[in-house]
């Protein structure tokens, strides 16, 4: 007799963990981050904010984004509009300083879908 009784202990508790583990697999799913296809599209930034969004390096040009100092340039994507007016001026009444200086941009490329800037060598600068 114990040995059914053993055998009924045994499928009750399967009974209870079964559940369980399946709602621990559906939640483990859920959170899974599944990689972003090359053929999606970009996700667009807001018109208040500079586009650094590609598909590929003619969808990139170099554009004084501004920083504290003034003129910065970057890659950023061709139709964005840059604000280093607006920057400037946040720099003005946050009373910030920044480290002046820009770096030496010989052209631009998209890497990953984002604008990135190429140094002298051709490499790119991230």
């Amino acid at each position: 007799m114990r040995a059914g009784t053993l055998s009924e202990t045994r499928a009750r508790y399967a009974a209870g963990v079964r559940p369980a583990l399946a709602a621990l697999l559906l939640l483990l799913a859920a959170c899974a981050n599944a990689p972003a296809h090359s053929g999606d599209a970009p996700a667009q930034p807001s018109k208040d904010d500079v586009d650094y969004t590609c598909r590929t390096d003619a969808d990139c040009e170099v554009k004084n984004v501004g920083n504290c100092c003034g003129y910065y340039p970057a890659c950023v994507n061709r139709e964005s509009p840059t604000f280093p007016d607006r920057v400037k001026a946040e720099c003005a009444k946050k009373g910030t300083m920044g480290v002046c200086g820009f770096p030496d941009i010989k052209g631009c490329a998209c890497v990953e879908g984002r604008c990135a800037n190429r140094a002298d060598d051709g490499s790119v600068i991230r």
